[in-house]
């Protein structure tokens, strides 16, 4: 008998794009189902009876969900990144995305009636901080759920996250062999499980070369939330003679507020950051930091939240992470 994969094949398609015309799910380009259609007739396919009416149900759509406020994301490209990543893996499979920011009770209140009125085939999640309240709604949907990044607490059954720990001992590691010795971090907020990793690594690497973190303080990962943790750093340890900053933006927060201090990156003070969006190469100087490849986060919570869709029970994923070294720390 003919399987499904043969039957994409041949129509040219996605194997989730000739499910949904198959099953006759909305959201299937013309173009597409006539494909399909054609490649059915040649291969003599006949679709499985219960796969397809459990497939008949959906309603072709999957929520994109953050916990955060409508400034700080897009203020931060770091989302935009994601997004487009998302947007890439779904556009052969003409599921509909549906943005929903549910940092208010009204944006929870929105995802809620998305849920209950089974509005979607299912759902990731980003930004998750402490006991966020969208773990618990996760919990309630009954459909599938892909986390981007782990929450603090638990570990779900799907989620995709960067080696945020391994990125932080490279960090740790490349301001060692390159002579600092009064090292200061500057985290994220304390209930993100991303700032908890990066600093977990950090002080590890630190360790393990016989060092210890010299100070550190926390804020968003943001220009501002870094310029005020460095302030509150430089006035408890003047002598400090590196930064790593837990976010790009919160690195380039820091560059500003040394130099109007007066002091010279990299000859005085090392800063490396984490991420390697685009505005590393154009801070000044240029930004030594952790890459993780954003992109490809984004890419993989849809492929993941797609193969669960279908059936499948595709496992969590690690993406890799690798120091970029600039100016800012050669």
């Amino acid at each position: 008998m003919p399987t499904l994969d043969e039957v994409a094949a041949r129509a040219g398609v996605s194997r989730t794009a000739a499910s949904r015309a198959i099953n006759n799910v909305p959201h299937v380009s013309r173009a597409k189902r006539e494909a399909v259609e054609r490649a059915v007739r040649e291969l003599g396919y006949v679709p499985n009876p219960t796969a397809r009416a459990l497939a008949g149900s959906k309603v072709g759509a999957v929520v994109l969900a953050a916990s955060s406020a409508e400034t700080g994301l897009f203020a931060d490209p770091f989302f935009a990144e994601i997004i487009v990543g998302v947007s890439e893996a779904l556009e052969d499979t003409e599921l509909q995305l549906i943005l929903v920011l549910a940092n208010t009770p009204r944006g929870r209140d929105r995802l809620r009636q998305i849920i209950r009125s089974r509005r979607a085939d299912g759902i990731m999640l980003m930004a998750l901080r402490g006991d966020d309240p969208l773990g618990r709604l996760a919990e309630e949907a009954g459909m599938p759920v892909v986390f981007g990044g782990l929450p603090l607490a638990g570990e779900p059954r799907w989620y995709v996250d960067a080696d945020n720990r391994g990125g932080a001992r490279l960090a740790a590691d490349h301001l060692v062999r390159t002579g600092r010795t009064r090292p200061v971090m500057i985290t994220g907020q304390v209930d993100s499980q991303v700032s908890v990793a990066r600093e977990q690594g950090f002080t590890e690497g630190l360790t393990l070369s016989g060092m210890s973190l010299t100070g550190v303080s926390s804020g968003a990962f943001l220009e501002e939330g870094g310029a005020r943790a460095m302030e509150q750093l430089l006035d408890a340890h003047p002598q400090l003679d590196a930064v790593f900053a837990a976010s790009d933006g919160m690195a380039v927060g820091a560059l500003q507020v040394l130099r109007r201090r007066g002091l010279r990156v990299p000859e005085d003070v090392s800063v490396i950051g984490f991420d390697d969006l685009a505005g590393a190469r154009h801070a000044n100087p240029p930004l030594t930091t952790v890459r993780q490849p954003v992109r490809a986060l984004g890419r993989e919570m849809a492929r993941m939240l797609v193969g669960a869709i279908d059936g499948q029970d595709p496992g969590p994923l690690i993406l890799p992470t690798r120091l970029t070294v600039r100016e800012s720390a050669p």
